[in-house]
């Protein structure tokens, strides 16, 4: 089973999987922007590190989310559950995000043997977290109301193509 379907599980919808799997591009254009920065190509390496940042993305993700339903569940609108995710939820992710990137900062910076295996991965984690984390308290917040609404009109679309006509 994938991440999609395990998130799909947990929410109960699809759309809400989709809008965290938007933090993955995010974390994928700081982590190739890294290694054109540091001027290292990309290697098996590399594609670990990528995996790791995925994994640590998608955390990201799901806390902000999840915060958000149990606002709306309260009965806040999708924006100000969004804002009240950010204004609550800032703090974790910026956490999350900073203990792993100061973790990995040891293998970026080394020069000792097998440097070469380490700094591809450290750098990736460290470059893909810095755009992830401030896309993932931007833009997924501006984009969780927009998915609320289209979930609300489509199953007011739903509702309405099902409901019994009446008689003539």
């Amino acid at each position: 089973m994938g991440d999609k379907e395990l998130l799909y599980l947990m929410f109960g919808n699809a759309r809400l999987a989709t809008l965290i799997f938007f933090n993955v591009p995010f974390a994928a254009v700081g982590g190739i922007f890294a290694l054109a920065l540091r001027g290292m190509p990309f290697s098996i390496s590399a594609a670990v590190g990528f995996i790791a940042l995925f994994d640590i993305v998608l955390l990201n993700g799901v806390v902000m989310v999840s915060y958000m339903e149990e606002q709306r569940k309260k009965g806040l609108a999708p924006a100000a559950a969004a804002w009240q995710a950010v204004m609550t939820r800032l703090r974790p992710v910026l956490m999350t995000a900073t203990v792993a990137s100061l973790g990995f900062l040891p293998m970026a910076l080394s020069t000792k043997s097998g440097a070469e295996v380490q700094r591809p991965l450290a750098t990736v984690v460290i470059g893909g977290l810095i755009s992830a984390t401030l896309l993932t308290l931007l833009v997924l917040p501006a984009l969780y109301p927009w998915f609320c609404r289209m979930r609300v009109s489509v199953s007011a679309a739903a509702l309405n193509a099902y409901a019994p006509q009446p008689a003539e």
